[in-house]
């Protein structure tokens, strides 16, 4: 029996940005892909975006959380730190958990704070078996301070770490596996780490066992030219890749439909357009409900 990682029903979300509350609301450019199916099926926020007590921004969210299934997508946790995770981030995101009791909570393998400091931005973890057992430990103080479990969100990566002990997948695997998380599989970053460190997508989506992941993030990336070589920037700033799409469709195939959310945070789009990409994942996991049903 798979693990119950969330709640969030299994079809195609939005990341959810000031821009879009209002024709959110208003259902503007929604799309039903089926009568019976609702795109979006949810949304996904930041939680440090709201963690003031008031304002125009709780007034929204309260607004859409009594509509769409919320989906908490921290990035500040900082669960690598060698110092432990970000302590007040925690109890201030149990305080929102509380207020609006999310369908999901999800992090990141990554971390950001050292030393006092806050950097800003994911920064990766080394492969070991300290890493691991570091990682199981402060997953395991926030699903008990949330009491629930969580999602942990693959990262992506422009530097491999010079003796690692295990491959990714390994320790995501052994990361679920021990803590009792499920993973948040961020296909895009799948193949910005296949691009920068010369690997397989195929073959890495292939190794991933679809019971431990309770979620699917899609989103766009930027290329540059580092010195005559290729470099893919994860940068959420541009429409899903035709290579990403196809990514996913495969990985669907073997696992079903999944919550599914387009990821789109820099150079935001029209509403409409965003739609657009979230009905696109739907109607591929719509695709795949009608040949179970023809096979049947």
């Amino acid at each position: 029996m798979k693990p119950v990682f969330n709640r969030l029903p299994p079809g195609a979300g939005i990341g959810l940005k000031p821009e879009h509350y209002a024709p959110l609301l208003a259902g503007e450019g929604r799309s039903e892909v089926r009568p019976d199916v609702r795109c979006p099926a949810f949304v996904e926020v930041h939680p440090q975006n709201y963690f003031g007590d008031g304002g125009p921004p709780h007034r929204w969210l309260t607004a859409i959380a009594e509509v769409f299934p919320l989906s908490f997508h921290s990035t500040t946790l900082s669960l690598g730190s060698a110092d432990g995770l970000n302590q007040p981030v925690l109890d201030r995101l149990a305080q929102l958990v509380h207020r609006y009791p999310p369908a999901s909570i999800s992090d990141h393998l990554s971390w950001s704070d050292a030393g006092g400091h806050h950097l800003p931005d994911l920064l990766p973890v080394p492969y070991t078996n300290t890493a691991l057992d570091h990682f199981v430990t402060q997953v395991g103080r926030v699903q008990e301070r949330l009491d629930r479990t969580i999602l942990i969100e693959n990262p992506s990566r422009y530097l491999a770490f010079v003796g690692d002990d295990m491959s990714e997948i390994e320790f995501l695997t052994a990361l679920c596996g021990r803590s009792g998380c499920g993973l948040l599989l961020d296909i895009n970053n799948v193949i910005v780490c296949a691009n920068n460190l010369s690997f397989d997508p195929h073959e890495y989506l292939q190794a991933i066992d679809p019971a431990i992941v309770g979620e699917i993030h899609l989103a766009g990336h930027a290329t540059e030219d580092d010195e005559g070589a290729l470099l893919f920037v994860d940068d959420h700033g541009s429409a899903v890749s035709d290579d990403c799409w196809a990514h996913y469709s495969r990985f669907i195939a073997r696992s079903g439909p999944l919550p599914t959310l387009i990821e789109w945070d820099t150079d935001i789009p029209d509403f409409a357009v965003l739609m657009a990409e979230a009905s696109h994942a739907a109607a591929i996991m719509n695709e795949e409900l009608s040949c179970d049903v023809r096979a049947a």
